[in-house]
């Protein structure tokens, strides 16, 4: 016995217009919604790369400045234009462990001469060949006293940076100089708590 030609002989076989209205604004709105995430992932994946990304503050180390929970957005576009100043707060790569992350102060530049001594911090450079004394008082705790005697010539490259809580940060006093490869961006914008939404900009020792 043969077959009838026109019975279709694998009855799961639907066509798209045979579909219950609901079923095709669900895959509708699922298509949409995919389409959304994937622009949405093509725009914050390169602005968290190369641009700006979010750092949640742990630990003691920058008191006054910043404090345990901040939340924090991180410039990483600036020093791929520019070098860091002076008195600009960086996001960095511990260089003994990459995995970890330091937020930490920079006080000394390449090629300077950071002294630690009886306190006081002096940097030595081509412009201050005598050394000047680094003035830290408007960041730093009245009673605040710089552990450690050392001195220290920066290579190319590389910066000294404290934490502003000099009794309790791990920093260039102990593990020395600071290449710029491990260093991630600085410290632009603080987002929460709200009471502490503000701007940073690099402190001016300019004017003290």
């Amino acid at each position: 016995m043969e077959s009838n030609p026109e019975t279709p002989l694998d009855n799961s076989i639907v066509s798209e217009k045979s579909r219950p209205p609901f079923i095709r604004s669900f895959f509708l709105f699922l298509w949409e919604v995919v389409k959304v995430v994937i622009i949405a992932l093509a725009i914050i994946l390169p602005l968290r790369a190369f641009i700006a990304q979010p750092f949640l503050v742990s630990g003691q180390s920058m008191q006054p400045s910043f404090h345990d929970g901040d939340y924090l957005i991180i410039d990483e576009l600036s020093y791929r234009l520019r070098d860091p100043l002076r008195g600009e707060v960086v996001v960095l790569r511990f260089p003994r462990d990459p995995s970890q992350f330091y937020i930490k102060r920079i006080v000394g530049l390449p090629g300077e001469t950071v002294s630690i001594r009886e306190g006081v911090v002096t940097i030595v450079n081509s412009d201050y060949p005598a050394g000047f004394t680094l003035r830290e008082e408007n960041y730093l705790e009245a009673e605040t006293v710089t552990q450690g005697n050392l001195i220290l010539t920066l290579g190319e490259d590389q910066y000294f940076v404290l934490g502003d809580n000099r009794a309790q940060s791990s920093d260039s006093r102990s593990w020395g100089a600071l290449d710029r490869r491990f260093v991630i961006g600085r410290a632009w914008l603080g987002l929460f708590p709200l009471e502490r939404l503000q701007v940073f900009r690099a402190f001016d020792y300019s004017d003290l």
